[in-house]
């Protein structure tokens, strides 16, 4: 890349790569040396957007979810939607009932493997895979009877569209969590999708605001405040507290553009968005694509030829990350999970990426979101937990769940039973080597951290902003006392006889600070500059 090249160019390269036109649902995702995701802006420079040496690690996600998946024009594009939703699922993140997650999986498995032929797959065949954070024996044995009976003779594409369109009928479909905490100290993670904005907390939904009562967002520091109007004029503002400013800031920026995504008839209608009151304080910014509205306009005048899609084969591999010119990955098999894991930590190895909106995980989060299931995990680092399907939810991830995405899950369940963190680079092992659109920017990137040494890049932009904030305020008062002071000046030394001036001039606290304070003032000044003359004279 050029230094000054755009995000837009890049963004445009990746859809020209992939033969997408329908693009407007998809960004560009990256984690700088803090651990904090951010969308790549395609209005800055791709090189001044990043904290990082290069080369770049970029992901390429679903940004906007479509309102409604089925209806999109291109199969090219239910396809990379559908990869991202199968990711979803994958980390705990898309929450459902134990028979929306059969069906759901049989629908992956028809569309990977074909139909069952009793040659090819033997009994247990769908254990091999993995589809949630965990399974149980019963749900793999519900997944591999509706395979069989109900869904043979759909093509990849009609199993493609019908887990689609099951998706789009759950709670938490397009959510992309934010972990927080409440007023009350509660753990709870917020998410932004096509229909509003939605709180979980103890995988549940406990708040759903549609974006037409949802009047204002800022946010202060760590503080992120959501104004919401609903009927009989009632007010309310939900007040929320991220882990760092950061991470409150990126909560912020996609709650404005989600909002102008979803909510506006034009993209004329988009307007710069400030996070304070104050001009001379907080952040500004501004959504600069289209919106919902025009992108289905746009969609509906596409015609050319279907472009040819590679979907995924049963031989888990990295060497041909473009869906237009190579397989792609299936679902792991968890008898090659292993070999898979040490070959991604051998290609990732200096990855520093996040898989949370935040860059430190919080023990409350996963004491919040604990499941039932927990406690009885495998104690070694090889074995594999059995969940028994009574207490089971895939969407109770054995991670502090929605935000959880944790790649190659279950190979991690005993460090984290133990209290062992998982490091970055098996976190990230998730973000650029599981199979959900995996498109990565010119196959993968890697991103190397700035040497230690001095202040970090976070210390130093905190040293910075607070400079800047400082340098303002001062900036700002030498200003209100030049205005004031002229003010003064005209009052007292001018002719000038306006209405406003003269009722100014004759009230008493004038007279009397114009009598006892200014005038002296005055003279002893004069006094003053003619000594500095008279001694410049002399000399």
């Amino acid at each position: 890349l050029q230094r000054d090249a755009k995000g837009q160019y890049l963004f445009d390269l990746l859809c020209h790569h992939l033969n997408l036109l329908e693009k407007d649902y998809f960004g560009i995702r990256f984690v700088d040396p803090d651990k904090q995701r951010h969308w790549l802006e395609f209005t800055k420079s791709v090189v001044k957007q990043m904290r990082a040496q290069p080369p770049f690690t970029m992901c390429f996600r679903v940004k906007f979810y479509p309102t409604d998946p089925a209806a999109l024009k291109e199969e090219i594009t239910r396809y990379l939607v559908f990869l991202q939703i199968k990711r979803d699922l994958y980390h705990g993140r898309l929450l459902c009932k134990t028979s929306d997650a059969a069906l759901l999986a049989a629908y992956i498995l028809q569309a990977e493997i074909g139909d069952y032929d009793p040659g090819k797959h033997p009994e247990g065949y769908s254990s091999k895979f993995q589809f949630f954070p965990k399974h149980s024996e019963k749900l793999e044995r519900k997944i591999a009877e509706i395979h069989k009976s109900e869904l043979s003779g759909q093509t990849p594409a009609t199993s493609e569209l019908n887990f689609l369109r099951k998706a789009q009928t759950l709670e938490t479909y397009g959510v992309d969590p934010h972990p927080c905490k409440d007023v009350s100290g509660n753990a709870a993670f917020l998410a932004f999708t096509p229909f509003g904005f939605v709180v979980l907390q103890g995988n549940k939904r406990v708040h759903f605001i549609k974006w037409n009562e949802v009047t204002k967002m800022k946010f202060e520091g760590k503080t992120f405040y959501l104004y919401v109007s609903q009927k009989e004029e009632k007010k309310i503002v939900l007040t929320y507290f991220a882990p760092t400013p950061e991470a409150c800031k990126h909560l912020w920026k996609c709650g404005i553009e989600n909002q102008a995504f979803y909510k506006l008839e034009k993209s004329s209608q988009v307007r710069t968005v400030s996070s304070s009151n104050l001009f001379f304080k907080g952040s500004r910014f501004r959504y600069s694509g289209r919106v919902a509205k025009e992108v289905m306009e746009s969609s509906a005048k596409i015609k050319r030829e279907p472009p040819e899609i590679h979907r995924a084969g049963l031989v888990p591999s990295r060497s041909c990350p473009s869906i237009t010119h190579g397989p792609r990955l299936s679902s792991v098999p968890r008898t090659r999970r292993r070999a898979v894991h040490i070959s991604i930590m051998e290609g990732l190895e200096s990855l520093r990426d996040s898989a949370h909106s935040t860059p430190v995980r919080s023990a409350s989060h996963g004491d919040a979101f604990a499941g039932p299931g927990r406690s009885g995990r495998a104690e070694s680092s090889e074995r594999v937990a059995v969940i028994a399907d009574e207490s089971y939810s895939p969407a109770d991830s054995v991670l502090p769940t929605p935000v959880a995405e944790h790649s190659l899950e279950l190979m991690l369940l005993s460090r984290q039973a133990n209290g062992a963190p998982c490091s970055i680079e098996e976190e990230k092992e998730s973000e650029a080597g599981t199979p959900a659109a995996d498109a990565e920017v010119g196959g993968e990137l890697r991103a190397l951290c700035p040497g230690a040494g001095g202040l970090g890049p976070a210390q130093a932009q905190q040293v910075n902003k607070f400079v800047l904030s400082v340098l303002r305020l001062l900036l700002v008062t030498v200003g209100l006392l030049f205005v004031l002071l002229l003010l003064l000046i005209v009052l007292t030394e001018s002719d000038l006889d306006t209405a406003f001036f003269r009722d100014i001039r004759q009230t008493p606290e004038f007279e009397q600070f114009h009598y006892q304070y200014f005038c002296p003032l005055r003279r002893w000044f004069a006094c003053k500059l003619r000594a500095v003359v008279n001694l410049l004279i002399d000399t």
